[in-house]
């Protein structure tokens, strides 16, 4: 059960580029709380100068969560509340935090996200690509046999999948996503959004990954790459399969084991035809 007298840790989402992209209730919650933590504190100063939000800054980031933590959920417990901030958008995505908010749980403190913006969503919405399902990937491996599994994952993606990528690395990871079979799908660069040279650059696979050989964008981006095509299944075929299995003996269970892995029909499809 949480202790009454525990603070609050407060996940706070702050701008992506644009200053004034900050929600009424963040602004109120980053001046009530004890302590702001902040990746890079220097950063985040220039956000809180800009509106008036005195309170004190302490660094949190990957090199000493593991130190800090402790630390920061005894506070807790003693009563003070805690902001957690990443340098844009919503905290723990691809940032420092699980760590600490993990602790916080466990410790029985509560847990309060104060949401606002997000490079993910934002570059979602814009994109023009199918939203009502997504991936997010966050920051690809560089190399070796994970980056391999995942830019396969991705190439054999159905929906949309989400990808926050280096400026100098982007042309690389759409090349690989084209030699994987991708290459004619729907992409998008969201590029510097919320800011003034804010640009979503459309194409195919292929067709980004020449422009941007040619050509390094800079600033930050977000990658986002459309579903693989549905193969349009033949139900009258899948039927036909099923019966000459059946008349060579197979069992319905091995006619639904096969109606899957050989036509790729959807689990419920394959039991309804192998009990006709």
């Amino acid at each position: 059960m949480t202790d009454a007298q525990a603070g609050r840790l407060h996940l706070v989402s702050t701008p992506i580029g644009n200053l004034g992209d900050i929600t009424l209730r963040a602004i109120e919650t980053l001046r009530e709380v004890s302590v702001i933590l902040a990746e890079d504190t220097r950063h985040s100063r220039h956000l809180l100068e800009r509106h008036g939000i005195t309170t004190p800054l302490e660094a949190y980031h990957e090199h000493n969560e593991a130190r800090a933590t402790p630390r920061i959920v005894a506070r807790l417990l003693e009563g003070e509340s805690f902001a957690l901030i990443s340098d844009a958008g919503t905290p723990l995505l691809s940032d420092p935090g699980a760590r600490l908010v993990r602790a916080a749980i466990d410790a029985g403190v509560v847990v309060s996200p104060v949401p606002g913006p997000s490079a993910l969503l934002a570059a979602l919405a814009g994109a023009g690509l199918a939203a009502e399902q997504f991936t997010f990937f966050g920051f690809l491996p560089r190399k070796g046999r994970e980056r391999t599994a995942v830019l396969g994952e991705i190439a054999a993606l159905p929906h949309t999948a989400v990808i926050y990528e280096a400026a100098n690395r982007v042309a690389d990871t759409l090349r690989d996503l084209a030699s994987r079979g991708a290459g004619a799908r729907d992409a998008v660069v969201a590029r510097e959004m919320t800011k003034q040279y804010e640009e979503f650059r459309r194409g195919t696979v292929d067709a980004l990954a020449e422009y941007y050989e040619g050509s390094v964008p800079k600033g930050e981006l977000v990658l986002l790459v459309a579903g693989a095509a549905t193969p349009v299944l033949d139900e009258g075929a899948l039927r036909e399969h099923a019966q000459r299995l059946r008349t060579g003996g197979a069992s319905t269970r091995d006619i639904v084991r096969l109606l899957v892995e050989d036509h790729g029909a959807p689990r419920n499809l394959a039991y309804r035809i192998a009990h006709e």
